[in-house]
């Protein structure tokens, strides 16, 4: 999708998956080329306006890898996930950051931890960059010396891996992809108005 804020000093809010698999007892972390600036990256994209931040992962992810989320673990502080009746409940990224992109414009990425349990099980969609590669840690900062990588995607893959201990494999498909149908009704208006 393009920047849907494209005047000076605005900003995209965008996901990222960092998506890590194991491999001979060493973690890989999924990148891939990026088309337009041609260096390795986590896959990911912008929060279209009619999308939750959850429900854009979930199709970036598709769309970029194949991977559906029944195929996947996402990395989460707690072990459970909160019942709250009709908000939905989204999956807490790991780490936000606001980072510029260039001409004065600005991303604000959600940046959520996932484990592949497996092969992906879907096909990625037309378009996308079929360049998707597994490297270790030390191969992405070999990469990123030579600039060939994006330094901010390795060294969250570096700070993903170093708090690993510290998180929760949870199964993805407990978050809904839905909204919420309840809506609020504002004291100056009518429902929904704000």
């Amino acid at each position: 999708m393009p920047h849907i804020h494209n005047q000076p000093d605005q900003h995209d809010m965008t996901v990222s998956a960092f998506v890590l698999r194991k491999e001979g007892g060493n973690w890989q972390c999924l990148v891939h080329m990026h088309k337009k600036i041609d260096k390795l990256m986590q896959v990911g994209g912008h929060i279209e306006l009619t999308e939750t931040p959850w429900q854009a992962l979930a199709h970036e992810l598709g769309d970029e890898t194949g991977y559906n989320l029944p195929d996947l673990e996402i990395l989460q502080a707690f072990e459970d996930v909160p019942e709250l009746g009709d908000p939905i409940v989204h999956p807490l990224p790991f780490l936000i950051n606001t980072h510029n992109v260039g001409n004065n414009h600005f991303h604000s990425d959600l940046c959520y931890g996932f484990v592949a349990k497996e092969e992906p099980t879907g096909v990625q969609a037309d378009g996308e960059s079929t360049d998707l590669r597994w490297y270790s840690i030390d191969e992405l900062e070999k990469l990123q010396a030579k600039g060939l990588a994006v330094e901010d995607a390795v060294r969250i893959y570096k700070t993903l891996i170093e708090r690993l201990p510290n998180l929760h494999r949870v199964d993805p498909t407990l978050f809904s992809l839905l909204k919420p149908i309840k809506g609020i009704v504002y004291r100056r208006g009518e429902p929904g108005s704000y």
